[in-house]
């Protein structure tokens, strides 16, 4: 029990300085404009359609463990992060070559659209960690931990990838 808590707080120490660094990193590279390179506009729908598939999988993955099939889950849930990963990095390129896309509908829309986008942008930060600490609980073995802590991760991170596909949709008539 003492070498599985050692592991787990040098997990601990990498998650944290993870879960720092990539929401400074992406905010810092937002404001970055990569002079005389082509708008990526060719990416947004390819993002969205990754957040879409994302979220699929993650619903797949929690039928997968339900049902008695472990392997099934962990390599879902491992295409779910390689799938974040992607769409962060697309997400960061796209913004580092186009600016910023403003919302145009009217009326009550303006509203569920920046409610929708914030709570998706809050969310998609405190996602990290959620994910990354659920994550090695099952690398690690505590599978009691794991399962507790799923219950939280996965909502949210559900949410995340809806919500980034429901923000597309509302922002693309606009791009």
């Amino acid at each position: 029990m003492g070498e599985l808590r050692t592991r787990e707080k040098k997990f601990n120490k990498a998650i944290t300085i993870v879960s720092i660094i990539v929401p400074v990193l992406v905010a810092i590279l937002f404001g970055v404009k990569i002079p005389n390179v082509e708008r990526l506009g060719f990416l947004p729908p390819i993002y969205a359609a990754i957040n879409a598939l994302t979220a699929i999988l993650l619903l797949v993955a929690v039928w997968a463990i339900k049902n008695g099939k472990p392997k099934t889950h962990r390599m879902l849930m491992i295409s779910c992060i390689i799938l974040s990963v992607l769409f962060l990095i697309m997400y960061v390129a796209y913004h580092m070559t186009a600016e910023p896309t403003k919302f145009g509908g009217q009326g009550l829309l303006v509203y569920a659209y920046y409610f929708i986008l914030i709570s998706h942008i809050i969310l998609s930060v405190a996602i990290i960690p959620l994910v990354l600490k659920t994550f090695a609980r099952a690398y690690l073995g505590d599978f009691a931990a794991h399962r507790k802590l799923a219950k939280i991760t996965f909502p949210i991170w559900f949410y995340v990838a809806v919500s980034g596909v429901v923000v597309y949709l509302m922002i693309s008539p606009y791009y």
